[in-house]
């Protein structure tokens, strides 16, 4: 194997040209003994993606990769026909329902056969009803074909069975199709709306809030802040370290119905994060219903974090992805009703929400599909978040047709 250094120091390539073992700081000597420099070393990664391998991220955590090496211990005994303390390792760190035996709807799965196989429309075993959502979708799809490019915003079809779904949730408040982009699960959504925070804004010195005049100092060395709740799902906390954005947490408030959110306790952090000047709180997460505590948030709850997030010029990201897996007496409201329902100037208040079919009663985790629903977002960066998630071309199709599958059943479920 040959290898060419690009841009090496003269020391190094007089290593490379004499046959010498030394190497350069930023790169290593093959194992093989050729003298070529690796380009990418854990000198010259992006740090900040480095920042992972110190992070317990569910889905590979110490705990989750012990799992896996006891699997395949597992494995191997069986085939030694060895006895073992225990026949199975059951994966409770995601919350992935088919792993865990669930079976899929036949809907949704026939659904997905019929768009990826139409000659299977001719012959018999499937309901009418099954046949005519994959014709509809079918005739939406560039050449008939699922395996075609759809827009990078997702389908428009699916945008509309999207939209009518928020309208039957919310009560008839309306929703745009135009609002709504669909994603490769709702971390892709995540991330990509996080990705619009990075960079620090430039305001009047006399629009430090919404609620109050101040003065304040545009520094464009310092990161944005996103504050997130503590218990979290660890997505955001990986997230913000690869952007090399600053996770500033927040402690869910427990108490003997549930878990809430203490807006005062946010109050309190945002103004010292602000007066500490580390960085510029830009954003505030909140899971509802809430994972891992599994707490659905109440109106008023709801009404005075949007009255925080105005106050405070804060974006809201709502992760609702767990709304449809509510039991009990209590009634998940969205943050775009309530949202809708404030009264004015709050009614203003930047939101983003999110929402899963890995999740629900569906649980198609491996079909990766998700969507947002952006509210109050400037159309200038709209139309920047738009042409952002083009570069992904677009979410998979299969996984389009997955999500609009669950939705529809949803609404036939709550409302019929």
């Amino acid at each position: 194997m040959v290898l060419t250094q690009v841009s090496a120091s003269p020391a190094a390539t007089n290593g490379v040209a004499n046959g010498n073992s030394k190497s350069d700081t930023n790169g290593v000597r093959l194992k093989s003994g050729e003298n070529a420099v690796k380009v990418l070393t854990l000198q010259t990664t992006n740090p900040h993606i480095l920042g992972f391998r110190a992070m317990e991220y569910a889905a590979r955590g110490p705990v989750i990769m012990r799992a896996i090496e006891l699997e395949q211990e597992l494995e191997l005994a069986k085939k030694n026909g060895m006895q073992t303390k225990f026949s199975e390792i059951i994966k409770m760190n995601l919350g992935d329902a088919h792993a865990m035996g669930q079976k899929p709807i036949t809907f949704v799965r026939q659904v997905l056969a019929l768009i990826s196989c139409p000659e299977l429309m001719e012959l018999s075993g499937f309901n009418e009803d099954v046949k005519r959502k994959a014709r509809d979708i079918l005739s939406s799809c560039r050449g008939g074909s699922a395996g075609s490019y759809s827009d990078s915003r997702g389908m428009h079809i699916i945008r509309k069975h999207v939209a009518k779904y928020i309208e039957q949730r919310d009560g008839g408040i309306p929703s745009n199709p135009d609002d709504i982009i669909l994603s490769a699960g709702a971390s892709e959504g995540i991330r990509a709306c996080l990705k619009l925070l990075k960079s620090g804004e430039i305001v009047d010195e006399k629009s430090y809030t919404n609620g109050s005049i101040g003065k304040r100092s545009y520094n464009s060395k310092k990161k944005a802040g996103v504050l997130i709740p503590v218990p979290e799902y660890p997505l955001y906390s990986a997230t913000l370290e690869e952007y090399n954005m600053k996770k500033v947490p927040y402690y869910l408030d427990e108490h003997a119905d549930g878990w809430d959110v203490n807006v005062q306790e946010l109050e309190t952090i945002v103004e010292n994060v602000r007066k500490d000047g580390n960085c510029d709180p830009r954003a505030v997460v909140i899971i509802n219903p809430g994972n891992p505590t599994g707490h659905v948030l109440s109106r008023d709850n709801i009404e005075a974090i949007i009255r925080f997030a105005y106050n405070q010029r804060l974006l809201i990201l709502a992760d609702e992805v767990y709304q449809d897996n509510v039991y009990g007496a209590k009634k998940f409201l969205s943050f775009k009703k309530v949202l809708s329902e404030i009264a004015a100037p709050y009614n203003s208040t930047e939101l983003i929400s999110v929402h899963s079919c890995s999740k629900g009663f569906v649980c198609e985790c491996g079909l990766r599909a998700g969507y947002f629903e952006v509210s109050n977002m400037d159309p200038d960066v709209k139309s920047v978040l738009t042409a952002s998630v083009a570069a992904n071309l677009c979410p998979t199709v299969l996984g389009q047709v997955s999500l609009a599958s669950m939705l529809l059943s949803s609404c036939k479920n709550k409302h019929t």
